[in-house]
């Protein structure tokens, strides 16, 4: 055994994925989820002043700048119902680093965000993966419990489905459950809906956000968790002492306050996400109806790989997707009507190759 050796755990586990990032400007870019907008004029602004600021000073240990902002906007009773992050994926970290110990288990639906098994791995515990039904129902199962299950997330908006569970069986499913339930909202200011209420009624809801996706700030890594008080502070203690830099803070707090510009773009994304499930069907794919800022898709011909590939040479990135026991397709992220009818035209192009 080598002195540099890590963990035999860590040797072992299949580490995230993340999409491709190609240097800015070549490729239309819709496969990992951005925003194509740029974020509101506002955090530039704000980005703009901080940086002539006390860079030299540690920033706020817990982002308070943001989290009084974003608990006004939300509707939410005081700051300490948030815990700020190095963007949502921080957050997750600190849940699975706080709940589920070794040899204890976490649940997830499948297929969803996979970073949530690499987690478990990293902390040494297990991972526990519940097959959505067709029609990406769950199952009665995914609210059963055990001793060892100490953790449970849902990704609502789904990923890569775009699919909702809807809040009433949210709610029915932290009754039955025997520990927390994190309902991941990365995508949620794409859908009708959220859990935010559910939050202050059940101590064993959690909700989690990202900047990344509808605010237009993946490349500034913040987002948040919303719990109660109680669970906060404890969490608080567990997660690393300057975790949100100022820079970061002060563009977090200057989007949340941009509701306005939030709102149409996000009646712009809807509307482009709307036209490209229309003619993707008319292409012949089956198509999940998203809720998300993206869109799940599936070919008779199941020429996925081909059609991802086709693409790229083309200079359009997407994301393919295989999941093992399950099967493949293609997800493709709501670009601008510029580059979302690129794309269009492309995969019409390959089709008709075929």
């Amino acid at each position: 055994m080598s002195k540099t050796d890590l963990r035999p755990a860590l040797s072992r586990m299949l580490p995230y994925t993340p999409g491709e990032q190609p240097p800015p400007g070549k490729f239309i870019k819709l496969n990992t989820n951005e925003n194509p907008y740029p974020p509101p004029p506002s955090v530039v602004s704000a980005i703009r002043d901080a940086a002539s600021g006390p860079l030299n000073r540690y920033p706020d240990p817990t982002a308070s700048l943001f989290r009084r902002a974003a608990a006004e906007v939300l509707g939410l009773p005081g700051p300490d119902w948030i815990l700020a992050g190095n963007g949502s994926d921080e957050i997750l970290t600190i849940l699975v680093r706080g709940f589920v110990g070794e040899g204890q288990k976490l649940r997830l639906p499948y297929p969803s965000y996979i970073l949530y098994r690499t987690l478990a791995d990293i902390q040494g515990a297990s991972w526990e993966q519940i097959p959505f039904l067709d029609g990406w129902h769950l199952p009665a199962m995914f609210g059963e419990g055990g001793n060892d299950l100490r953790l449970v997330l849902l990704p609502n908006p789904n990923s890569p489905s775009g699919t909702v569970v809807p809040a009433e069986q949210i709610e029915q499913l932290a009754a039955t459950l025997p520990c927390p339930l994190v309902v991941d909202e990365a995508y949620v200011d794409f859908a009708d809906f959220n859990c935010l209420d559910l939050v202050r009624r059940h101590d064993n809801i959690l909700v989690t956000r990202t900047l990344s996706k509808s605010y237009g700030l993946a490349g500034i890594r913040f987002g948040f968790l919303v719990a109660q008080p109680s669970l906060v502070a404890k969490l608080s203690n567990i997660k690393d002492s300057y975790n949100c830099d100022y820079l970061a803070t002060v563009a977090a707090t200057a989007a949340i306050r941009s509701q306005d510009w939030l709102k149409d773009v996000v009646t712009k994304m809807n509307a482009t996400r709307s036209r490209m499930q229309s003619q993707l069907t008319d292409m012949g794919f089956n198509v999940t109806p998203s809720h998300a800022n993206f869109v799940w898709c599936q070919h008779p011909s199941g020429r996925h790989a081909d059609l991802h590939q086709f693409l790229k040479k083309q200079q359009v990135l997407i994301r393919y997707m295989d999941f093992p026991d399950w099967g493949d397709g293609l997800r493709i992220s709501v670009g601008t009507d510029q580059q979302s009818d690129a794309c269009m035209m492309m995969i019409e192009r390959f089709l008709q190759s075929l």
